[in-house]
């Protein structure tokens, strides 16, 4: 049988004296008791628990709830809360406010109380949102309220079991380089005492209405007077927070009230009717597209649970699909240029490379970035942005950061217009390809439960890139090198004259991600371009995964 470390057990003992939460001071005691009768799942957890600290980095804290270091748990947050707070006060910003939201997970709300308290004490101004709102909208009150800082509380479209800790500097992104570090360092001197040495301090203010009625004044001035607004359509907000915001915009903007998904409209933590919350995942908008179909809607849009990533389906080729994030950026972006839309387009470097060709078709400025809105939303005089994971910045003068709402606004409108003109979606697509060629993409995504296979799978197209991919040369480039361009990164990209692919890992899940695009010039025959486009991406597939050794 099996036995408990003495130093795992010390360690957890440790922590066990020093949690606040009754909770998991409960769990943690029955796992350790678990263990000492030879449980070797118990076993198994322990040791992940205490395996080392939860990782703060430019995504702030993402992880599963749990006792523990390497768990999300109101020892580490309150770590965390004290880092950051260390942090500002270096910088000068003592009595400067922050703001605070949360979604409706497990414990969000007690997260955010926590680091409110923690704020407070340290001499800050915090400001804590009173109920579970969407990140964009807090977001947002960063610049509307001249805060020096924002978090929230969300792990965005991860599994119920997980949460997370967003963190935000006062020009409204998220934290990049070196500022994530640093505040890691401060979380690192923090933790060398005990949790129960933090002063808490509850006189800090609450934020109320005003907020979403602020966000929702800015949201509605994006759809002019004299836009179209007739359509039928779909929202699910996939247990989140999203719909009372949503049902408000819709309502100021004058569009009509969607087809609601009633099963996933309110806020669930435990989100009973998907696996995963994310509505790229397989599955996860099939209610939206059962009642699309009975509804007879133009477009079925869905939310995140944290309403900051937009997904669309609409009828394209004679049934309903979902668009994917690539279609839906290129759809964007178009309605903006058509729109006069001046400044920087922008998109990550996974993301499709038709972006750049309309931008420069079409005489705007265009910027690569790394993946992740961090970086997207620091793109100055930015028009329009976006990575293909459905994360869209459609007003970035308001909200620096993808923001799930206003996208759907944009939809509403292009849609109502598209019918007014008697077009669809689909049609628009068409225009699309026809003018800049069949830019086909598609992904490659491998979850996995031992993270040693992701590292080695890079490693294995590091040492030994495909030369060719779908019988053509290839361009190898180590995004980790970095370059005049793009700073370093965990990533292979592999480029010819018309395939690409871009491995990396995930930076908010166990996953291994690779990214494809097949790219044909414009022609007459868009259906037959779309044919040989989706063989090659057949085999370009089958090659990458190949490669990966996945």
């Amino acid at each position: 049988m099996n036995a408990l470390d003495p130093a795992l057990r010390d360690a957890a003992e440790t922590w066990r004296a020093d949690d606040p939460d009754p909770a998991t001071t409960a769990e943690l005691a029955g796992l350790i008791t678990a263990a000492d009768a030879g449980d070797a799942a118990a076993l198994a957890e322990l040791a992940d628990a205490f395996s080392g600290p939860l990782q703060f980095g430019t995504a702030g804290l993402r992880g599963k709830l749990g006792p523990g270091p390497a768990r999300m748990n109101r020892v580490v947050v309150s770590r965390a809360a004290a880092g950051l707070a260390g942090y500002l006060l270096a910088r000068g910003h003592a009595g400067q406010p922050v703001i605070i939201g949360y979604d409706a997970r497990h414990n969000s709300d007690v997260f955010a109380t926590d680091t409110a308290e923690i704020l407070a004490a340290a001499g800050l101004r915090p400001l804590l949102c009173r109920r579970p709102l969407p990140t964009p909208v807090v977001a947002f009150g960063i610049r509307h309220y001249g805060c020096v800082a924002g978090v929230v509380v969300t792990a965005s479209h991860n599994p119920p079991q997980d949460n997370g800790y967003k963190v935000y500097l006062g020009d409204g992104s998220q934290i990049v380089p070196p500022a994530d570090a640093e505040i890691a360092t401060q979380i690192a001197e923090v933790s060398a005492g005990p949790v129960s040495d933090l002063l808490h301090d509850d006189q800090y203010s609450w934020l109320g209405e005003d907020l979403v009625d602020a966000y929702v004044t800015r949201a509605a001035s994006l759809v002019p007077a004299a836009a179209a607004r007739e359509l039928t359509w779909v929202y699910t907000a996939m247990h989140g927070v999203g719909t009372s915001v949503v049902d408000r915009v819709v309502a100021a903007t004058g569009f009509p009230a969607p087809h609601r998904v009633a099963a996933q409209a309110e806020p669930d933590p435990d989100f009973p009717t998907v696996p995963f919350p994310n509505p790229e995942e397989p599955g996860a908008i099939d209610l939206a597209l059962a009642l699309a179909r009975q509804t007879g809607a133009d477009v079925a849009i869905a939310n995140d649970p944290d309403a900051d990533r937009c997904a669309v389906a609409a009828v394209v080729g004679g049934d309903w699909r979902m668009l994917t994030g690539d279609e839906l950026g290129a759809l964007l972006a178009d309605d903006a240029m058509r729109r006069g839309a001046a400044g920087t387009y922008a998109c990550s470097v996974v993301s499709s490379t038709l972006l750049g060709t309309m931008a420069a078709a079409n005489g705007h400025p265009f910027a690569t970035t790394l993946t992740g809105f961090k970086w997207i939303g620091r793109v100055p005089d930015l028009a329009f942005g976006y990575e293909e994971a459905i994360g869209y910045c459609t007003d970035s003068a308001a909200v620096a950061d993808k923001d799930g709402i206003t996208t759907l606004l944009r939809v509403l409108a292009l849609t109502a217009a598209l019918n007014a003109e008697g077009h669809t979606i689909a049609d628009r697509l068409d225009e699309i390809a026809a003018r800049y060629g069949v830019h086909l993409t598609s992904q490659l995504s491998f979850r996995v439960s031992d993270l040693s296979l992701i590292s080695d799978a890079m490693a294995r197209v590091r040492t030994a890139p495909p030369q060719t991919l779908a019988g053509e040369p290839v361009r190898v480039v180590d995004l980790a090198l970095g370059s005049e361009a793009l700073p370093p990164t965990d990533g292979m990209l592999f480029e010819g004259e018309s395939v690409r692919a871009v491995a990396r890992p995930s930076g908010t899940e166990p996953k291994l991600k690779c990214y494809l695009q097949v790219r044909l010039p414009a022609r007459p025959d868009l259906a037959r371009a779309r044919q040989q486009a989706q063989a090659v991406m057949d085999g370009l597939r089958a090659e990458m995964a190949s490669a990966l050794g996945l």
